[in-house]
């Protein structure tokens, strides 16, 4: 079986590197840490570790994050056992390292999106799981492995992080069990709570309120939106917090709000796209353009300018009759 065979690859491998998504979250990194731990404290194994993006001052508490390495710093001829991409819906979205992921003797692709199209040699996909630090917990249990309380930590954040502190749908009674064990071996809800979402910086805050204040609102206020230059950045301190994260669920909060995205300018002709919804499919509208994710929160980059990208965003919105 797919599961086994992942067992026994990790097993055998001496060459093991582990690959986060572009823009990383709380799941993905989670995933990645908490999966090195695993590795780590079952079998004896160090793994690499690569993000493709700036890992979030917020998520650099995560036990093992300080041996994350940026993708640029690894040598591209090197040819790995394996390269295990966690929470990578699709290859492109793992930057640089795809080309580390196409040359390794096996390729894993671990995640819960069901958008994924199952890319890797073996696929452990499971769209009904609330995040991929549930699909690993599940993986662990199976397996008979040693969880401590540093991969606790790891994969009790990313699934915390994922299900909006256990407030959004893909909370189920299975992500609540495993939560459950994760406290019980050493995972302290508050602490990483505290963490997660009450250590921001006074700039991120003001940041954010500033790009609410100037939200668009269309439809009766079904759709809310707002775009992100560049330029905004700058005139806010970025010491490596991710000032957009959170930014969309703040929209989507709104009572009148059935549709919520952020257009981010990457440059003068892409950018990227962060979409939420209370009830809406809104996958299927970042599908149209290369990306995906989940029913209610997906994204994309489109090679398109901020108010070029908003119009194509709204114009696949009204094709799709979601608003």
């Amino acid at each position: 079986m797919v599961v086994e065979q992942f067992d026994s690859i990790i097993k055998n491998s001496k060459n093991i590197l582990l690959v986060s998504h572009i823009n990383p979250d709380g799941d993905t990194l989670g995933s990645m840490c908490g999966l090195y731990s695993l590795i780590k404290d079952n079998y004896k194994k160090k793994c690499d570790m690569a993000a493709v993006s700036d890992v979030p001052v917020t998520y650099k508490f995560l036990p093992y994050s300080d041996e994350i390495k940026f993708i640029d710093e690894y040598d591209f001829s090197r040819e790995y056992d394996v390269v295990v991409n966690l929470d990578v819906a699709a290859l492109d979205r793992c930057g640089d390292a795809k080309i580390l992921f196409n040359k390794a003797k096996n390729t894993v692709n671990i995640d819960h999106h069901e958008t994924n199209p199952n890319y890797a040699r073996i696929n452990i996909v499971k769209p009904d799981a609330s995040a991929t630090a549930e699909v690993l917990v599940e993986l662990a249990l199976k397996f008979g492995w040693k969880i401590s309380t540093e991969s606790a930590i790891c994969l009790y954040t990313g699934i915390m992080t994922d299900t909006g502190c256990f407030r959004f749908s893909n909370t189920t009674q299975k992500t609540m069990e495993y939560a459950g064990k994760l406290i019980s071996y050493g995972a302290k809800p508050s602490d990483i709570y505290q963490k997660c979402y009450e250590s921001n910086s006074k700039d991120l805050v003001l940041f954010q309120s500033y790009c609410v204040n100037k939200a668009e609102f269309l439809n009766g206020d079904k759709i809310a939106y707002t775009i992100v230059y560049k330029k905004d950045l700058e005139k806010f301190y970025n010491n490596g917090e991710d000032f957009t994260d959170g930014l969309t669920e703040k929209l989507r909060a709104i009572r009148t709000t059935e549709i919520a995205f952020v257009v981010k300018e990457l440059n003068s002709t892409t950018s990227k796209i962060s979409m939420r919804s209370k009830t809406k499919d809104i996958a299927q509208v970042c599908s149209a353009f290369g990306g995906g994710g989940h029913k209610l929160a997906a994204g994309a980059v489109i090679k398109a300018a901020p108010v070029k990208a908003v119009n194509l965003v709204l114009e696949e919105i009204k094709n799709k009759n979601l608003c």
